[in-house]
């Protein structure tokens, strides 16, 4: 009989969340919530509706995701990547340590989804078209023209195109068009059907995936054949190129809180406090004036400050990648 296994990717650092997240803390992991960490929200979402769990995360953070799942008393199979080789090989590995019928439903870790029932109706949905053979992707009505998120054109359940994050006005386009999706990247497919299409797409990852797969050690990737495997998201390999593929157009409230302005708008609608013009502290309970400015930001951690305009938060990943070029340790 086979299996719904949830496929849980954890191997982000949040960059765009720093200084809040960090390689050794990242933004899943960080207890920002009522509810705990963006990680163990994700794992009781989906506990109903799977019966195994599969968790790919890297040498930096699979104790943290330990912790989570025993406090949660969850029974799990580890994948730790030696070294990070984007989507489409961390889905092989969970793909090759399942049975060839288990359907994977794959979901990233960082995400905040609201609308329990909706949530369960689009995830069954996308069990049984895995059943009937399909790659199943699930998109998210959009709420505005949001230039930070991928797109699905889509008619009924077919994908008539993937697009990248668009400019303001082909965003705006698309939200009048109005049979657009945001991509929310997660899936569901039997683990046969995923590694047949990326084994014609993208041969040289399957190949040097299941290479390092063969090789690995309770779950742990060795680095010298990781390295071999070619950096590819999922999307490129093979959500843009299969001919397999069905969408599920769902109707919860979702966020990949990729941005302080997506963290933002999530605390407000959580009763988060922010001042009369709508500046908010984060990390520090410290008296706090803001004068002459609006939407701002204020983020303290104990080696760094954070001031930012909340329309600007993308550019965070811009002071990150500074601090990563200079080999900085306040990125650890």
């Amino acid at each position: 009989m086979s299996n719904n296994i949830h496929v849980i990717l954890s191997g982000g650092v949040g960059s765009r969340l720093w200084p809040l997240s960090r390689k050794s803390n990242p933004k899943q992991y960080l207890n920002l919530f009522k509810e705990g960490s963006l990680f163990g929200m994700t794992v009781l979402r989906n506990k109903l509706l799977c019966n195994k769990v599969i968790v790919v995360g890297n040498c930096d953070n699979f104790q943290l995701s330990k912790e989570v799942l025993d406090g949660q008393g969850v029974e799990y199979t580890d994948i730790v990547e030696a070294t990070p080789r984007n989507t489409a090989a961390a889905i092989a590995f969970a793909a090759f340590a399942a049975s060839p019928d288990d359907v994977l439903v794959v979901t990233p870790s960082d995400h905040v989804i609201v609308g329990e029932d909706a949530y369960e109706k689009a995830i069954q949905t996308g069990i049984e078209k895995a059943k009937q053979g399909y790659i199943v992707t699930f998109g998210i009505k959009p709420t505005r023209p949001e230039t930070g998120y991928g797109y699905i054109e889509y008619e009924d359940d077919k994908v008539l195109s993937f697009r990248e994050k668009p400019n303001q006005d082909t965003a705006e386009d698309f939200i009048e068009r109005g049979n657009f999706l945001w991509n929310s990247g997660m899936f569901c497919f039997r683990a046969d059907t995923f590694l047949t299409e990326l084994q014609q797409f993208e041969p040289k990852v399957y190949a040097t995936a299941f290479a390092a797969w063969q090789h690995q050690k309770d779950g742990r990737l060795d680095e010298s054949l990781s390295k071999k495997i070619p950096s590819i998201s999922v999307d490129y390999a093979v959500m843009e190129r299969s001919k397999k593929i069905r969408v599920v157009a769902t109707q919860f409230q979702w966020s990949d809180l990729g941005s302080f302005e997506s963290l933002y708008d999530y605390l407000v609608s959580t009763g988060y406090p922010v001042d009369e013009n709508g500046n908010m502290i984060i990390g520090s309970d410290m008296y706090t004036a803001f004068v002459g400015l609006k939407n701002a930001i204020v983020v303290y951690t104990d080696d760094a400050l954070l001031f930012l305009q909340k329309e600007k938060s993308q550019d965070v990943k811009k002071v990150y990648n500074t601090l990563e070029k200079h080999q900085s340790k306040l990125i650890d």
